[in-house]
């Protein structure tokens, strides 16, 4: 009886082996080297492709792919991409995705890179408060105002983590001499483009830039010139301090004496200074 179950777990000891030998033989066969995966076609990007760009027959290519490491939206017929506009910057080879395109009916340019609901607003800047070149189209910024304030000069934020569809140049005449300005286009929902350009008209636009990642509302609080120039102090409020001023008391008068004076049989009395 012994022999019987020692035989018989043997057997399975047997069985679990060659089982085990097969599935190991199979994985390491499917992964020897120089076995080429199954590949699938995938449109990339010829060349650098603009924000709102349309894309036509030479501006695309199609390659082959690992069938496994196809990015989840890409497209392998060029005629699912022909006519159709970029709503990101795209760089050279990279593979172009659905969700990075605008319907075909949508047009080209920039229109098409904007959401429903929203507004792209653009305000003149300098290069000093374009951030130095830095704020480039997908960036994240801060928009400060600065302006007239009733005690003088103020800068206060009015609007946080906007992002800058694009940014470009705008000709524009200045003492009858025609020069070119930077134009930064920011993308903000309705009530922030009439304060946009509220700011823009009455006063100077500075671009603070920020991190992409950083979406926390600081609300800042203003800044006023007073508190930077003049000690703290509001100029309305300075103006109506009492003044100081040195009083010069006059010299105290000497007190006089009286005297009685006769002549002959006159006799009167006279005052007379110490």
């Amino acid at each position: 009886m012994n022999r019987d179950r020692m035989l018989l777990g043997m057997g399975l000891a047997l069985v679990v082996a060659v089982l085990a030998s097969s599935y190991v033989y199979r994985q390491l066969k499917q992964n020897q080297p120089g076995k080429t995966p199954r590949q699938v076609p995938v449109v990339v990007a010829t060349g650098p492709l603009a924000l709102g760009q349309q894309l036509t027959a030479s501006d695309i290519a199609v390659l082959n792919w690992p069938e496994g490491m196809r990015p989840a939206g890409s497209l392998s017929r060029p005629e699912d991409c022909i006519g159709r506009a970029v709503m990101v910057p795209l760089v050279q080879n990279e593979i172009i995705l659905d969700q990075e395109l605008a319907r075909p009916e949508a047009g080209a340019g920039l229109p098409v890179t904007i959401p429903a609901g929203m507004r792209a607003v653009a305000v003149g800047v300098d290069d000093i408060v374009a951030v130095a070149g830095f704020v480039t189209p997908g960036t994240i910024v801060d928009v400060m105002v600065t302006g007239a304030g009733q005690s003088g000069p103020v800068t206060r934020t009015i609007l946080e983590h906007t992002k800058v569809l694009a940014v470009g140049q705008e000709l524009q005449t200045e003492s009858g001499k025609p020069h070119s300005a930077p134009v930064v286009t920011l993308l903000v929902d309705p009530a922030d483009a009439q304060k946009l350009t509220l700011a823009a008209s009455n006063g100077r636009i500075h671009l603070a830039l920020r991190n992409a990642v950083d979406m926390a509302d600081v609300n800042p609080a203003p800044i006023y010139g007073y508190s930077m120039f003049l000690g703290g102090t509001p100029p309305a409020l300075a103006a109506s301090r009492p003044v100081s001023r040195q009083i010069v008391k006059a010299p105290p008068v000497a007190a006089a004496f009286t005297m009685q004076v006769i002549r002959g049989s006159k006799v009167e009395n006279q005052s007379f200074p110490q």
